[in-house]
Order: C-alpha cells, then structure tokens, then sequence
C-alpha cells in the first residue's frame, strides 16, 4: 500500500471512489437524497478545489486508488486543523487503509502545527474515528443539522478551553 499526495488526474478516481463508498457503506445511515447531495458536492472539480486548501492524499494499491484522506486549517486558524474527505473503498476496508490514512494525514504540517483537531464525521465512520482517539465535540454523540458528528483531539491541553 502506497499513501501519496493527490495529483490533478486523480480526481475523477477519487470522487467515483467518495461515491462508489457513499452509496455502499454509508446507505444504511443515511437517504439516498443525502447520500446523492454528498455525491454531487464532491464531483472531480471540487476535489481538485479542495486539495488547493488542503493536503489531500490518495491510497493505492498498485495504480488503482483505493481511499483518500485530507487535513486542512479550521476555518483558516493556524492552531486548529480538520480532517475531511476520508473514504476507503467498500471492498478495501477493514484491512487497516482507513488507519494508515489518519496516521498519515496526523503525521502532516497541518496537525503538527495545530493544538486541536477536528473531523466533521459521517454517522457511518464515527466508532472508526473514536477508536483513533478523536471524541464527541461537547461531548455531543449526536448528528447535527448537517447530518455529521462533530468529533476533536487536543493535541495540546490548552487548547481544551478555545474549542468552538
């Protein structure tokens, strides 16, 4: 497995794999409608917008691209950073990819620099995600009105009071 940064071809790869693995694993969570909406808001031009704020970073095995991940400033602050856009393809997961991602993308400039983390977390990867060591913002376990649980890690104990 090869975990590299994400290169302008790999986007029309990248969104069919975000939406081969909505429609697949995240289906028992949530509607199509939602589902379709995701979908449709990470087509191959958004993701090559977002990888110009992030570092956006593809899996591989061998050419074919089987996850993805991203780390980029919270709302442009310098000392919190989130990850967003982490998917691995249906029949690939549970094989440790999803992982090596988060390791990766926490071994990134953006989550060094910062003193939290936040993900923006479908219903779906929320128990992945805690047992990586990212918790309940506010200790709020529930989805919010945009259908994610928003989960944090503190990297720094200061930083626990500055939370949004």
């Amino acid at each position: 497995m090869n975990i590299r940064r994400l290169e302008e071809k790999d986007a029309e790869e990248v969104s069919a794999l975000i939406a081969e693995t909505l429609r697949t694993s995240n289906i028992r969570d949530y509607s199509v409608e939602y589902i379709e909406r995701d979908i449709q808001a990470l087509q191959p031009a958004d993701i090559r917008q977002r990888a110009l704020w992030t570092h956006f970073y593809v899996a591989c095995a061998g050419e074919k691209i089987v996850g993805c991940g991203a780390i980029g400033p919270y709302w442009g602050r310098m000392d919190e950073s989130s990850l967003f856009t982490i998917f691995v393809l249906p029949e690939y997961q549970g094989r440790g990819i999803g992982r090596m991602i988060v390791e990766t993308l926490e071994e990134d400039e953006y989550f060094l620099r910062a003193g939290r983390i936040e993900i923006p977390a479908s219903i779906t990867a929320t128990d992945f995600y805690r047992k990586m060591g990212y918790d309940y913002k506010h200790g709020l376990s529930e989805p919010d009105a945009e259908g994610l649980v928003r989960l944090e890690k503190f990297r720094r104990p200061d930083c626990d009071d500055q939370a949004d």
